[in-house]
């Protein structure tokens, strides 16, 4: 019997990627990006575990307004990706990367870009040993729309990962 399950997410998934709160922040975010999963441009997956619980989950952009991340034709960008952490270091992880690689590998993507957060050690390991090397900074500034309605600015320094996909 398998253990975890990758598959795309769908509409009625949403309100689980706030994982109980923890992320009811994003909720706006999440359902802008789910548009445009609608309209091709992007991609959310999610991992469950047997009893149907979300346990991960990863946004794909196809195609973004800065081509150097996702251009819609041979590169992608990877973000949002996060495994609850009592189901970390169990493969679901590594699972998921592979799913999603294969995946826009058959959507004739070559490349993959992503950032990690320049202090999230961790998690730059994890995709240094899926094959992606580090080949620049970002310096991370960023905005969404919260919950309330609220703009909130974000500055996350991050390094910008790339991995191509042969």
């Amino acid at each position: 019997m398998k253990l975890v399950s990758i598959r795309q997410a769908k509409k009625t998934d949403m309100p689980a990627l706030e994982w109980d709160g923890a992320y009811s922040h994003f909720k706006r975010l999440y359902e802008d990006t789910y548009l445009m999963v609608e309209q091709g441009a992007a991609l959310i997956w999610i991992a469950e575990n047997n009893g149907g619980e979300l346990i991960g989950q990863c946004f794909v952009s196809l195609k973004r307004n800065r081509p150097e991340l996702a251009d819609g034709i041979l590169r992608a960008y990877i973000y949002g990706f996060r495994v609850k952490p009592k189901f970390r270091n169990q493969g679901v992880g590594t699972q998921m990367m592979s799913t999603i690689e294969d995946d826009l590998r058959e959507r004739h993507f070559h490349q993959v870009t992503l950032n990690v957060g320049q202090d999230n050690n961790n998690a730059r390991r994890f995709y240094e040993r899926l094959g992606y090397n580090v080949v620049g900074s970002d310096p991370g500034y960023w905005s969404y729309i919260d919950d309330k309605g609220k703009r909130i600015d974000m500055h996350e320094p991050a390094w910008r990962m790339k991995k191509d996909l042969g």
